[in-house]
């Protein structure tokens, strides 16, 4: 029986009543002991466990025989005070057995035990919502971060769980000395909270990770681990254990991987002590990411580029995130926003997504099927999530969740046959593998073998009662004898309720009615249109009114005792429904794994329909990926969505032959939204999204630098020019030749001739890498390495001035457009200082000594003639060279083409005093 106490029924994690026996025990691929070893003690976070308290536990990944049981000496690190129980012998928080237990303390997520979140959550075993506002809001990933020692220092392994998705991401690579490949994963991933072995922490006096670590998360809660914990060899049998049958192949991928596997033994086992539940055998998605799969982003390009968060307002959708975001699902949601923080490397895959894509586009009755069916699925990956896991304690909170999992899975899997008829239609690649593996007979075996057990109208709606009522009467009629009676007392209550609530409306000639909420059960609601209460006050029978405009809320003794009635009825219901789901659940959980399949599907239909739908609000073209980044008539993604009208746009040329291209111009003249503006577009296209312009070409950049913004940064000391030379050291040490550098100001923060040997000394590595940099700078005399460097490139943006006939005072008008050479603008600066309330005489002295200084360090620079001859001789070559690796043009275009290149060199040449000697040509 459930217990009575109705606080037992709302919370029952703080150790309310269990029954007797786990009613899951039977159907468990192993047996499972005890609620697991000792739990936490906050009063030290160095304390270890009392070792007479520790019990024996052997979760599914944990055979009988198995040596992987906690120490009782298993710690917490000294970042986390923890709000769990006080101790393990405290005996109100104990079970029937003396079983210490978790106490989930109120409010979790935004709960602190000191400067630090609250600890680690219990899974939430209450309904899934599909609100895609929330999809990615609150952290649930854990991350188990361990580095090799010794020679293999800089090796790095991670393990990744997200407790609202069955997956468990491995990782391993060889990381820099500033560590940034793992800094940008974690940043990623939002964690909850970071494993990490004790060695590594204040045992091991801190090592150089852990510093940096604690330094870019603060706000992340921080768990150090006994080290004999990271094994590689219970890692890999717990995968072995763990993985559901369909990813079986990520063992060949992972098993000379130790570091990785060792964080994977130590996650998973902190993960079975911490959450009180443990995974069921062979139910867990396992998947291996090397860093070299995707594009590296690092946190703070991100966050200068606004990919997912607005620096100005976090709430605010004006981001790459929000521009794209048209998704249905929460999966989708999560699926695109993973996506534009690590873009794809793989061309072939990019343009698998793109042909899809077009698809979509081209065939508008495919486009809005797919839409409608994908439109009513749930949170897929959270709804699995609780499937595969096995409670450890089943309590009434836990039997009602897992009735209205069983109809969620029931809705779910009632979708699929539309989704598949909708695939049918579609011509692409991607669509067709899709199509084929929603073929699979497990998603029908399922939903039949449900049907025996659940009522075939049986869905999931929203509402609270609603959603009471279907789990009231979700097993079928006739299958438990005591069910149908419970039901049927229930049924009499809630008649005996609105008989009540009839009788009060007849007695006092009032507009009432039956309304129920979860937090006040059934209560008599009324809505007075212009009327006036008798004596101006309801009568004194009716109890805790509440009153909303014309809208009152009361309720009546006899209700509150109907009420308690009822809940003991539905209690009763519950735990009845719940032994059936429960023999039902033991019988469909080896072909449960599908539901991965279908994850999948949906979540990459979602976000192509997404992708897809942006490219109707907007004019996109699709993008090309050759070795050349081209955009014809670019535009800004974000800006054109805030002004809801097309912004200025500009084109944009980088090769091989002129990878470095300096942008000069006026203050507020668009420099930085235009480097922005090529960042966005080269994220859009790589996740395989058309861009905003006429035509894009992309060469697939590994990496994305930015360095954006002149803020001091008072949390790390950082003074304005610290926070940039800490910033343009992290790029030139881990750029490749296949980056994309943004510099937008560098070297303001310190003297002028300091900042300009700055800039020349960076812009001259920079210039020696294959790299594609844009660099924008108010340094003119930066300008100068077009000369030096034939692959250097100066363009600026244009301002034109106009003089008031009135007046004859003159003004700037900025036209956003990029055109090639230097700025000839001088004094700009001094035109905005203009525009602000400065005194006309300060303004006046100092174009005064400016000029004076321009006269004195400016020199006019002449360009040597063999330079520009041999600068028109690389362009040519370039030019060529690029020709013959990308050219889609049939013979005459090509043709027409090579005579345009050769009198563009001969005008070159002969601009440099030379006349070209070019062979004549062959027709």
């Amino acid at each position: 029986m459930f217990p009575s106490s109705t606080d037992a029924v709302m919370d029952t994690s703080d150790g309310g009543q269990t029954w007797g026996p786990s009613l899951t025990d039977r159907s468990r691929p192993y047996e499972t002991t005890s609620d697991g070893p000792g739990y936490f003690s906050p009063a030290s976070s160095h304390q270890s466990f009392d070792e007479g308290s520790t019990s024996s536990s052997h979760g599914p990944f944990l055979p009988r025989g198995s040596s992987g049981e906690f120490d009782p000496s298993f710690r917490l690190g000294r970042m986390n005070p923890s709000p769990l129980a006080s101790t393990s012998d405290s005996p109100s928080l104990r079970g029937p057995a003396g079983t210490p237990k978790l106490r989930r303390p109120p409010g979790f997520a935004g709960a602190t035990g000191g400067a630090h979140p609250a600890r680690t959550p219990l899974t939430d075993h209450t309904a899934t919502t599909c609100s895609s506002a929330t999809a990615a809001s609150g952290a649930s990933v854990l991350v188990a971060v361990v580095e090799g020692r010794g020679l293999a220092r800089g090796e790095i392994g991670m393990a990744s769980l997200n407790l609202k998705c069955p997956e468990l991401v491995l990782s391993q690579f060889s990381d820099t000395g500033a560590y940034a490949k793992v800094i940008t994963k974690i940043h990623i991933m939002v964690p909850l909270e970071i494993l990490m072995p004790d060695t590594a922490s204040e045992k091991g006096k801190g090592t150089k990770l852990f510093s940096l670590i604690t330094e870019n998360f603060p706000g992340v809660a921080f768990t150090a681990i006994q080290r004999k914990y990271f094994n590689e060899r219970k890692g890999l049998e717990y995968i072995q254990q763990l993985c559901a049958p369909e990813y079986g192949t990520v063992l060949m991928e992972v098993q000379a991987k130790y570091y990785c596997l060792a964080a994977a033994a130590a996650l998973l086992k902190y993960l079975e002590f911490i959450q009180n539940s443990v995974y069921a055998g062979k139910s867990l998605k396992v998947s291996f990411r090397g860093s070299e799969q995707t594009a590296m982003i690092d946190s703070t390009s991100a966050a200068n580029l606004e990919l997912v968060v607005n620096n100005r307002d976090h709430r605010s959708g004006h981001t790459l995130l929000g521009v794209l975001n048209h998704t249905k699902t929460p999966g989708g949601a999560r699926r695109l926003r993973s996506n534009i923080l690590e873009p794809l490397v793989d061309v072939d895959t990019i343009n698998i997504r793109l042909d899809t894509i077009q698809e979509l586009l081209c065939d508008t009755e495919l486009f809005f099927d797919l839409k409608s069916a994908i439109a009513r699925f749930l949170d897929i990956d959270q709804l699995l999530s609780v499937l595969v896991q096995i409670p450890k304690q089943e309590t009434a909170q836990v039997a009602e969740a897992k009735i209205t999992h069983i109809i969620q899975l029931k809705h779910t899997l009632d979708l699929v046959p539309r989704l598949r008829m909708a695939l049918k239609n579609g011509n692409t690649a991607l669509l067709k593998a899709y199509s084929a593996s929603l073929e699979d007979n497990r998603f029908d075996m399922i939903l039949e073998q449900i049907k025996t057990v659940v009522n075939e109208d049986t869905t999931y709606l929203k509402g609270s009662l609603n959603l009471r009522t279907q789990k009231c009467y979700a097993v079928r009629p006739d299958i438990n004898e005591f069910l149908d009676i419970a039901r049927r007392a229930y049924t009499e209550i809630v008649d005996d309720i609105a008989g009540l609530v009839s009788q009060m409306m007849e007695k006092y000639s009032l507009p009432m009615r039956t309304s129920y909420s979860t937090a006040r059960g059934f209560f008599i609601q009324m809505k007075l249109e212009g009327g006036v209460l008798p004596e101006g006050k309801l009568p004194p029978e009716f109890i805790k009114v509440t009153k909303h405009k014309n809208n009152y809320g009361f309720t009546h003794a006899d209700l509150i005792k109907m009420n308690e009635r009822c809940d003991e009825a539905l209690r009763e219901i519950f735990h009845m429904s719940y032994v059936v789901i429960c023999q039902l659940l033991s019988t469909i959980h080896e072909h449960i794994h599908c539901l991965y399949k279908l994850s999948d599907a949906v979540s990459m239909l979602d976000m192509l329909l997404s992708l897809a739908n942006a490219c109707t609000v907007s004019d996109y073209v699709r993008p090309e990926f050759t070795d050349t980044l081209a955009i014809k008539q670019g535009r800004h993604p974000i800006l054109e969505k805030m002004v809801g009208q097309q912004p200025v746009s500009n084109n944009s040329f980088i090769s091989e032959g002129s990878n470095f291209v300096i942008i000069t111009g006026p203050n507020m003249s668009g420099k930085s939204t235009y480097l922005k503006q090529v960042a966005l577009c080269q994220v859009m296209a790589q996740i395989g999204s058309f861009v905003p312009a006429d035509y894009a070409s992309f060469r697939v950049a590994d990496q994305i630098f930015t360095r954006i913004g002149v803020d001091d940064d008072f949390e790390t000391n950082s003074s304005t020019f610290m926070l940039e030379m800490k910033e343009i050291s992290y790029i030139i040490h881990n750029v490749s030749d296949r980056s994309l550098i943004i510099i937008d100001e560098l070297g303001r923060g310190t003297s002028a001739e300091e900042g300009i040997g700055i800039c020349y000394s960076v812009c001259e590595f920079l210039l020696s890498r294959k790299a594609f940099t844009l660099f924008a700078t108010h340094f003119l005399e930066v300008c100068q390495l077009e000369s030096l460097y034939p692959n250097a490139e100066n363009q600026h943006m244009e301002v034109q001035h106009t003089r008031s006939g009135d007046t004859g005072g003159e003004s700037v008008v900025y036209t956003y457009l990029l055109n090639q050479g230097c700025s000839e603008e001088r004094h700009y600066g001094l035109r905005a200082a203009e525009m602000t309330a400065l005194p006309s005489n300060i303004i006046q002295e100092a174009k005064m000594i400016a000029s004076k200084v321009n006269q004195q360090l400016l020199a006019k620079h002449h360009s040597d003639p063999g330079e520009k001859r041999e600068r028109a001789v690389y362009k040519l070559a370039t030019r060529l060279l690029q020709t013959a690796r990308n050219s889609r043009l049939d013979c005459d275009s090509l043709r027409m083409y090579l005579k345009g290149l050769k009198k563009q060199y001969e005008a070159e040449m002969l601009a440099a005093g030379q006349p070209a000697s070019v062979e004549p040509e062959e027709e």
